[in-house]
């Protein structure tokens, strides 16, 4: 469940950055959970697109990206 919607229509969202982030911003996203859904968007592009998938999807990507090992 992916599509991507305007930044205007996530603006009310609280916006949380990646810890990973350093001070300068960096290569970032940031992420904003709702009710149903969970909205990730370009840290250095935040009027651009938003991708919305659900959090189930979201916990699975978390999840496969967390126990890959850095090469």
């Amino acid at each position: 469940m992916n599509n991507a919607e305007s930044s205007t229509a996530a603006s009310g969202f609280a916006w949380f950055k990646s810890s990973y982030s350093g001070a300068e911003g960096g290569d970032c996203v940031e992420v904003a959970t709702g009710t149903a859904a969970v909205h990730v968007r370009d840290s250095k592009a935040t009027a651009g697109p938003v991708v919305t998938v659900s959090p189930d999807a979201w916990a699975g990507f978390v999840d496969l990206a967390s126990s890959e090992r850095r090469v």
